[in-house]
C-alpha cells in the first residue's frame, strides 16, 4: 500500500490566504525523509510552512528514513535521528524564524525488550538535545482493504510481553510514546495506558477511524465505535490526541480524487466532527493539531490546512486555542521557550 501522489500543480488551484496569521501554532507530528523517488527534505517543509501561519516550531515524527547500513539492526534507526537533526540545525541557521524538528520522535523495535535501551541512549545522544521519543506502529487490520498505513506490524503488538519490556525503557529515560492504531485496536492502547501510568503517550491522527475497504459505506457507524473507543480513553490521564491526518486515504473522504483542491471550508465541514469528539473527549488541554505533512499533502495544502482548523475552533476561548495549536504539543514534547 502507498499513499496517494502528491500533485502540486492540482493544490495550486487553491491559493487561499492563511486565516489568523499571528496565532502561533507549533505543528506536532510531520515527516522529512530522503526517498530516491519521492524525498521531502527541509526545503519541501519550510516551503510548506511559508504560507502565511506562524509556524514557531515542529515535531519531527520517524518514518523510517535514512537508516544506518550494516551493523547491528538494533542500532539503524539511530541514523533517522542523525539525519533529522542535521536539518533541524540547518533550519536554525535559517532566517525562517520556524524551529523544525525541535522536538524529534524516532523508531526504536521495542519488541527488542531491555535490549533496546543501549539504543534509547543511542539516539538520544544522535538529537542532541531533541530526542523526545518514540514511536512503534501498531496498525493492522485482518483486511486488507481496511489498512490505510504503510507498516505491516503484527497483531496485537501493545500487548505482547516483549514489546512492554521495551516500552518500559521509555520513561526512566524521561521519553514518550507516539501511537499509531487503527480505532478498531483501541482497547490495546488503554491496557498499555493502564499499565504504564507514568510513561507520557500521545494517539496519532485521532485514533485512525477507517473509512475504507469493509467500512466505506458505514460511516455511521464507525463514527459511533469510534468516538466510544475515544472516551473510553480519555480516562487515561497520561493519553494525549493529536487531531490531524484525516487527509489520509484511511479516513475515506477522497478529497485527493478531486478534480480541484479542496478549500478550508470544505475540510473543516468533514474533520469538525472528530476534533469536536477528541476535544470533548480529552479536553482542550490534552489536544494538539499535526500537520501529518507530506503525507496528507496528498488531499490538500499546507496553508488550507491550517485554515480548516482554525475554522473548526474559531470562537473557542482564547486559551483553549492557544494550547490546541501551540502550548500543548509545546508542553507535551518538551519544546522549551518558543518565544
Amino acid at each position: 500500500m502507498r499513499h496517494p501522489v502528491i500533485r502540486p500543480s492540482w493544490l495550486a488551484r487553491n491559493a487561499e490566504p492563511a486565516l489568523e496569521p499571528e496565532l502561533p501554532i507549533v505543528d506536532a507530528h510531520h515527516h522529512l525523509w530522503d526517498r530516491a523517488d519521492d524525498a521531502y527534505l527541509l526545503d519541501d517543509f519550510l516551503a510548506d510552512a511559508s504560507g502565511g501561519h506562524a509556524i514557531r516550531a515542529s515535531v519531527f515524527i520517524e518514518c523510517r528514513t535514512s537508516f544506518r547500513s550494516g551493523g547491528d539492526p538494533l542500532f539503524q534507526p539511530v541514523g533517522e535521528v542523525e539525519f533529522v537533526a542535521a536539518a533541524a540545525r540547518q533550519a536554525a541557521r535559517r532566517p525562517e524564524g520556524c524551529r523544525v524538528a525541535d522536538g524529534i520522535v524516532g523508531f526504536a523495535e521495542l519488541c527488542a525488550g531491555a535490549a533496546i535501551r543501549p539504543v534509547l541512549e543511542a539516539q538520544i545522544e544522535a538529537g542532541a538535545g531533541r530526542f523526545r521519543g518514540v514511536r512503534h506502529i501498531a496498525a493492522w487490520h485482518p483486511d486488507p482493504g481496511a489498512r490505510g498505513s504503510v507498516a505491516t506490524p503484527p497483531p496485537m503488538l501493545y500487548l505482547e510481553p516483549a514489546f512492554r519490556e521495551g516500552f518500559a525503557q521509555l520513561a526512566p529515560l524521561g521519553l514518550s510514546f507516539d501511537a499509531w492504531m487503527y480505532h478498531t485496536q483501541l482497547a490495546e492502547l488503554r491496557d498499555l495506558a493502564d499499565a504504564f501510568p507514568d510513561t507520557p503517550i500521545v494517539l496519532n491522527h485521532v485514533g485512525g477511524a477507517v473509512g475504507i475497504g469493509p467500512y466505506a459505506q458505514r460511516r455511521r457507524h464507525v463514527f459511533a465505535a469510534w468516538s466510544a473507543a475515544i472516551r473510553e480513553l480519555s480516562h487515561c490521564p497520561n493519553l494525549h490526541i493529536k487531531l490531524g491526518g484525516l487527509g489520509m486515504r484511511l479516513f475515506g473522504f477522497d478529497f485527493h480524487e478531486g478534480a480541484e483542491p479542496p478549500d478550508s471550508r470544505r475540510l473543516a465541514e468533514a474533520w469538525r466532527p472528530y476534533v469536536e469528539t477528541c476535544v470533548e473527549a480529552f479536553g482542550p488541554g490534552r489536544c494538539m493539531f499535526e500537520s501529518n505533512f507530506p503525507v496528507d499533502k496528498a488531499s490538500c495544502g499546507y496553508t488550507a490546512l491550517w485554515n480548516a482548523f482554525k475554522r473548526i475552533t474559531a470562537g473557542w476561548p482564547a486559551e483553549d486555542r492557544a494550547g490546541l495549536f501551540h502550548d500543548n504539543a509545546a508542553r507535551f514534547y518538551r519544546l522549551g521557550d518558543l518565544g
